[in-house]
This record gives C-alpha cells, sequence and structure tokens, in this order.
C-alpha cells in the first residue's frame, strides 16, 4: 500500500499483515484510491480535494486521508476506534510527515458527539461492509454538525448506498466488489 499521487507520491505505507483478525480493516486498494482521487479532482465536482477539511469515518489505516493531505487538502480528522487501526494511523500519518495536518481522533464513528468547530469539506466514509454503519455514522455526523453545506462524501461499501436526508447523489462507480457512492451534503 503506498501513496498515488501528490507530495508523497510514491511513499510506502504500514502493512496491515496479520493484525488483529477483529480489526476487520480492509484498506482501500491503491487501485480504487487512485481511482477516486481522479473522480475528485477531474473537476466534474468542483475543487474538492485542493484546500479540504477532511473527515475520514472508520478510518482503517488513514490511507485515504493521506491520499488528500498529499494531494493538497488542508487538514484531517481520522476517526477510528480500533486498536490496530489507530496503531496504524499513528504509523502512516508519521511516515507522511503529517503530524500538523491529520489528527487521530480515538472513538466509534457511529457515535460522534456534536462537531463545534469549523465542518469538513470532504468526507471518506469506509465501514465494514454490509452492517449499516455507514448509514448511522453519516446520519450522525450530518446531525451533529460536522458536514459543511456542499461537502463531497465518498462512500465505499460492497453494494451502491442511497443518499440520506440530507445528501444528494452525485455518482457512482463499481471496482470490483467494491461500490463508491459520492454524495454532496445539502
Amino acid at each position: 500500500m503506498r501513496i498515488v499521487g501528490g507530495e508523497n507520491r510514491g511513499l510506502r505505507l504500514a502493512e496491515v499483515g496479520e493484525g488483529d483478525a477483529a480489526a476487520h480493516l480492509r484498506p482501500t486498494s491503491d487501485r480504487v484510491r487512485e481511482a477516486i482521487f481522479n473522480l475528485l479532482d477531474g473537476g466534474r465536482f468542483g475543487e474538492v480535494v485542493e484546500g479540504a477539511r477532511v473527515l475520514d469515518l472508520f478510518a482503517g489505516t488513514g490511507a485515504l486521508s493521506l491520499e488528500a493531505l498529499s494531494r493538497g487538502a488542508a487538514e484531517a480528522v481520522l476517526v477510528e476506534d480500533g486498536r490496530a487501526g489507530q496503531r496504524l494511523i499513528r504509523n502512516n500519518i508519521e511516515r507522511a510527515k503529517r503530524d500538523g495536518q491529520a489528527r487521530l481522533l480515538a472513538v466509534d464513528a457511529t457515535k460522534l458527539a456534536a462537531q463545534t468547530g469549523e465542518p469538513f469539506t470532504l468526507v471518506f466514509l469506509d465501514p465494514p461492509y454490509g452492517k449499516r454503519l455507514g448509514q448511522q455514522a453519516l446520519g450522525g455526523a450530518i446531525q451533529g454538525g460536522w458536514l459543511a453545506p456542499g461537502a463531497v462524501v465518498v462512500w465505499e461499501e460492497a453494494g451502491p448506498m442511497m443518499p440520506l436526508a440530507g445528501t444528494t447523489f452525485l455518482d457512482r462507480r463499481s471496482y470490483g466488489g467494491t461500490v463508491v457512492t459520492l454524495l454532496r451534503a445539502d
């Protein structure tokens, strides 16, 4: 696993390895991550990554957020409650030298408290597949004021996801067993 574009292009990220079987870490492949950023950088949805405030729900290894930072995002908050994922995220933030831009929030993504700071403009949502955790996390983030109006949500799942109240459908792409649904916050 590596960063595929931007300042940190080619940087090898920490390997998931055997890890903790209960962690269910399933990092976004380099190919899918590159396809996602080609969509976001392509201009069809506006300037999405450059200067973005990124919220990464179910951050896992942190690869999506670190890719965004490498490509010009301003900052990222990575939400991960699993210990194996938290270790990988800390390691990867250090490898990418993004301590000042990336912050780990060690909480359950489905139980976010209300956001009191500036809302986020780009959201990555990569929950364990098929458990409806994405709906819970995104719904809570919307209710808690985490998303800026017009924020783009990139939602990875095993199947197509429908927009939740407070979002509008933008696009959907399939990559093998992964379906990426793009939404915009109202």
